[in-house]
């Protein structure tokens, strides 16, 4: 066989992007300056004030990204900067509508202007509640009302003096029966001076002391007298509604003068005409309840009624006194009732039936934006009962109208419908690409109200300013939190991490949660060690431990590995096994281990059985991987030939499922060498994409990949042959640990970048892969020449077996 040695490895620089001294323009985090731009996030900031500065219908924001990009940080900075030059909104106000008790009157009233005339209303009715009960308790009215009082009492005096005189006349009196317990008058005969009942005048007519004719006399006058005095008494009534009447003029006639000079009073400082039309509404219904001010008396005192007044309250809904610009509210719990407002009820017992007024209209966040900026999760709000349609719904109508969302629920012997709201917000919502896209594809209504899509990268690339941005951010958080500062090594680990984080030499991480948690935790160890600046020791403790807290699985595989529980081999060479790459991604961490892929071939026309696919153990990607290796080898090797194979692919003590295709180019390697019965080395493993020309594609995770190999290979000693195989592109997303780096430097590790199937073979097996010759065979004595042998050999053996079949049928 024709051997193959002097394969290209990847030096220690090419392993690791370092921060050198001079990109970093700081000595220390003291000599740089705060940082209060927003890094990294042009794309993003761009569209965010597109959507800021277009007044149109519609043109509300939804913010996707990563978490700790610093999209809810971005969005308040801008509108905090932007509101300063924007209108202050109006304050917006409910009254009571004296025509329909149950639609509460808004009114809209210059910021800062609402208290004032919640103020002058309350004014009044105090003024009132002094003043009216005063001039009723006045000598000059008291006297009126007296003259009213005696002058109708006289006209009743007389009527009611004419009638018994006539009734005298004819023989009658007028007396007062009880009727249970209440009293009528009568009329009772008068025989000799003396009241006689006709009863007993009828007792006297058969004792034949009083004619009959005179007692039928007396019944047909006492008729006659007693329908006239149904109407003298209905007469009477008649006094008594035309005095209370003249009272009423009376009071009108000496009060209102008070209420109109209070009215005018409030109406002349606010020049509005819906507080017009409301003032008229007000003077109305006071001069018809003056009895209002007169109080209920208890215990022979006035007790004056709490609620009496609280139709002529006005109830602040939104109050903008205090605003200067635009509001900006960042509403973190968008519950309907906290978004939205609600109604109020109170409950009455012993029924426990729900009532409510105009001054329990309660305002939420939605209402308090008013003309301003809003400011909430997504997910939040399309999870939140009741939220995302009316939301929605209020967005597209431009008109906000409260309910009570609970009340839908409950019985109540009240409702409102207060007069709608007029609503111009700018609504921001903050989530992650999977909400939007679900919203833009099953609600037609969202890609109206939303039409600015703001996108947050978590990377960015790397420029001559990177270094002066981070150290920047760096200043920032250890001011905010009066941490230690950080020296220029200190600054230059944390940019290191922000690129591992990245995953690309090119680009470093946007995802400044995680850098400020570093920079805390860095400055936490550095105080431990009594430092007085952070420096890369404390950066690089500070990533370790934030591993190691949860590194449990981790440290367990690594365990049973080294134990021989997971067999791993990490020496010598075998026919038909390789060691592949896996990464466990556990959400907070993800980290890498090695794991065997084995392969059996055999005569056959199965072609590729993915055992994981056959196990239900498969993921698609990983089925589509196996696939394509398929495709490679049938396009390689069965140009001239059948395709006589039947070849198993496995992933050993597997037994939670596989996903991905970074394993493919190693199952290939694992088939050749079992075609070839060449061993493949266990010292080196192996991670690459494959497509069907037999090209190694990049695959994610291969940092972790390949310190997860390492970790292994330590823990069992290195042996200076010991390294990995990696896609030739992913070279630029090199960012390793300093151990590994150290050890590559030492010649104890390497790292071997390949471009195709026949150049990562060769490092496995030490065979030079081969070329196909003109005459269409491949090069003799090498790896590929061994693999189309043995598929010429398993064809010749599928046709003589099919031969005898046919034979014997």
């Amino acid at each position: 066989m024709k051997t193959k040695t002097g394969f290209k490895e990847l030096s220690p620089a090419e392993l690791r992007w370092t921060c050198t001294d001079e990109l970093v323009p700081f000595v220390t985090t003291d000599d740089c300056p705060y940082c209060d731009e927003i890094i990294g996030q042009e794309r993003a900031l761009k569209a965010i004030q597109t959507g800021l500065d277009i007044k149109s219908l519609g043109y509300n924001i939804f913010i996707t990204g990563m978490v700790g990009t610093g999209r809810t940080t971005t969005i308040k900075q801008l509108l905090e900067r932007l509101k300063k030059g924007e209108r202050t909104p109006d304050d917006i106000l409910y009254v009571n509508n004296f025509k329909h008790s149950d639609e509460p009157i808004l009114i809209g009233l210059p910021a800062g202007r609402g208290r004032l005339f919640a103020e002058a209303m309350g004014r009044l009715i105090a003024m009132l509640k002094v003043n009216v009960p005063g001039l009723l308790k006045s000598k000059y009215y008291a006297e009126q009302r007296d003259q009213i009082v005696e002058k109708q009492q006289k006209k009743q005096k007389e009527t009611l003096q004419a009638f018994e005189e006539e009734a005298s006349e004819q023989g009658f009196s007028m007396i007062q029966v009880q009727m249970g317990l209440f009293t009528r008058p009568d009329l009772i005969p008068v025989i000799e001076g003396a009241p006689t009942p006709f009863p007993k005048l009828d007792a006297l007519v058969k004792e034949k002391k009083l004619p009959k004719a005179q007692v039928e006399e007396l019944k047909t006058r006492y008729e006659k007298l007693t329908n006239k005095l149904e109407a003298v008494f209905e007469s009477l009534k008649e006094m008594d509604e035309e005095t209370r009447n003249l009272l009423k003029n009376w009071d009108a006639e000496s009060i209102t003068p008070i209420i109109k000079g209070g009215v005018s009073e409030v109406r002349a400082g606010f020049s509005n005409p819906k507080v017009d039309d409301y003032l008229g509404q007000v003077e109305e219904n006071l001069v018809k309840n003056i009895d209002l001010f007169k109080g209920q008396k208890k215990d022979d005192k006035e007790v004056e009624n709490p609620d009496a007044f609280l139709e002529y309250g006005v109830n602040l809904l939104v109050d903008n006194s205090d605003l200067k610009g635009a509001p900006v509210i960042m509403e973190t719990n968008p519950t309907y009732m906290n978004l939205f407002g609600s109604i109020e009820f109170s409950y009455s017992r012993p029924f426990g039936t729900g009532q409510t007024d105009f001054m329990k209209i309660k305002a939420g966040s939605f209402l308090k934006a008013n003309g301003g900026f809003l400011v909430i999760n997504a997910l939040d709000a399309v999870v939140e009962p009741g939220v995302w349609a009316t939301l929605k719904r209020t967005l597209r109508n431009q008109v906000f109208e409260i309910q009570n969302y609970a009340a839908m629920f409950l019985f109540s012997t009240s409702r409102l419908k207060p007069e709608p709201v007029p609503c111009d917000v700018k609504v921001v919502m903050i989530g992650d690409a999977y909400v939007y896209n679900i919203l833009y594809s099953a609600d037609e209504d969202f890609k109206k109200v939303f039409k600015i899509k703001a996108e947050f990268d978590s990377e960015m690339t790397k420029t001559g300013n990177t270094a002066g941005e981070y150290s920047r951010f760096i200043k920032k958080i250890c001011d905010d939190d009066r941490l230690l500062p950080f020296d220029r090594d200190g600054i230059a680990a944390v940019i290191e991490y922000g690129t591992r984080i990245a995953g690309r030499q090119k680009k470093i991480s946007t995802r400044f949660h995680i850098i400020a948690d570093v920079v805390r935790e860095s400055s936490y160890w550095a105080g431990k060690d009594g430092r007085k600046y952070a420096g890369r020791e404390a950066v690089e403790k500070a990533v370790l431990e934030r591993f190691e807290r949860v590194s449990l699985i981790e440290n367990k595989i690594q365990e049973m590995i080294h134990e021989g529980t997971i067999m791993i081999d990490t020496d010598g060479r075998v026919v038909g096994q390789v060691n592949g790459l896996a990464v466990y991604d556990m959400g907070q961490f993800m980290f890498g281990k090695p794991s065997r892929i084995t392969a059996r071939t055999a005569m056959g026309r199965a072609g590729v059985i993915n055992i994981e696919r056959e196990a239900d153990m498969s993921g698609n990607t990983h089925n589509k991987g196996v696939l394509i290796l398929g495709g490679y080898l049938r396009g390689k090797y069965a140009q001239d030939k059948p395709f006589a194979l039947s070849a198993s692919v496995a992933f050993e003590q597997s037994y939670s499922g596989v996903d991905g295709d970074s394993a493919s180019s190693t199952e290939v390697y694992a088939i050749l060498s079992s075609l070839s019965q060449v061993p493949l080395r266990q010292d080196v493993a192996v991670t690459g994409s494959l497509n069907q020309k037999g090209e190694i594609q990049p695959i994610g995770g291969v940092n972790e990949k390949i310190e997860g190999f390492f970790d292994v290979c330590r823990a069992k000693g290195l042996t200076g042959s010991q390294g990995v195989i990696i896609p030739h592109r992913n070279v630029q997303d090199l960012m390793l640990r300093r151990d590994v780096v150290e050890a590559v430097a030492q010649g104890k590790f390497h790292v071997h970048p390949v471009a195709t199937i026949d150049e990562g073979i060769e490092v496995l097996t030490g065979v030079e892969a081969g070329r196909r010759k003109e005459d269409r065979a491949f090069e003799e004595g090498t790896l590929n020449d061994l693999v189309d042998k043995e598929l010429q050999r398993l064809v010749q053996g599928w046709r003589k077996f099919q031969a005898a079949a046919e034979k014997e049928t």
